[in-house]
């Protein structure tokens, strides 16, 4: 009996073992686990957002602003072109001092000072060309005038405005602010006498918006005014900038 029962019995069958999944496949798996749970949630969120915001796009990513620290923002816009620059050298002296280095430092001076103020300044060359259909709260073109003697009485600076725009009373207003401020703060007299068609009819009064108000400065000339311009050229950056928040803020000149 033993040795027939013997003969009907089965051979055991061993199950295999898997072997262990190596470090690196556990790695990638952990990772479309992660992928997975992330995207899932993802989805879930959009639904809920939707769901609660019917009808209502996503916000979009707003871009980020760069602020002066301790500066209050104001409400202004302000163009500053500074004469000549990206054009051509302007007057020139005989030593080689150019109006162009002169209205370019005077311009970045004046584009410190406002946004020290808290004003926002675009600083535009001569034939920029952001200055069609330009729209501001203002606009100013710097200049100097003649670095050759003319005589004994040139000496001081004039501002004006178009002859004709649809502006004309905001373009007064802003003549009148800069004229008496920059008067005030640099001691020059207004040399009303030699405001000339160049500056009445200056290009960039007609390339800008129509209700952008715009003046031009002649800060003063370079021959008799030259060492106010060059070595005060602070006091000369200050009046524009006194001028320009006079007009801003609806000072009376």
């Amino acid at each position: 009996m033993i040795g027939r029962m013997a003969a009907r019995k089965r051979p055991v069958q061993r199950r295999s073992v898997p072997a262990a999944a190596s470090p690196h496949r556990q790695a990638q798996t952990g990772l479309w686990r992660s992928i997975f749970i992330v995207t899932t949630l993802a989805i879930g969120l959009l639904a809920v957002y939707g769901l609660s915001n019917p009808g209502k796009a996503l916000p979009s990513p707003q871009p980020a602003t760069t602020a002066t620290p301790g500066v209050t923002p104001r409400s202004g816009h302000i163009g500053i072109i500074a004469g000549h620059w990206g054009n051509d050298s302007g007057t020139v002296c005989d030593d080689g001092l150019t109006e162009v280095s002169v209205n370019l430092d005077i311009a970045q001076r004046v584009e410190s000072g406002l946004k020290q103020l808290g004003y926002q300044v675009d600083l535009l060359q001569e034939f920029d060309s952001r200055l069609t259909g330009y729209r501001a709260e203002a606009l100013l073109s710097i200049h100097a005038d003649s670095c050759q003697y003319v005589n004994d009485e040139a000496t001081g600076f004039k501002v004006a405005s178009a002859a004709n725009r649809s502006t004309s009373d905001r373009d007064r207003q802003l003549v009148d602010c800069l004229t008496r401020r920059y008067a005030q703060r640099t001691g020059l007299p207004f040399h009303a006498g030699s405001i000339t068609y160049d500056m009445t009819d200056y290009h960039g009064f007609y390339e800008i918006s129509a209700d952008t108000p715009a003046a031009i400065i002649e800060t003063g000339f370079l021959y008799l005014d030259r060492a106010f311009l060059t070595r005060d050229a602070d006091k000369a950056a200050q009046g524009i900038v006194d001028g320009l928040e006079c007009f801003l803020e609806q000072q009376t000149p």
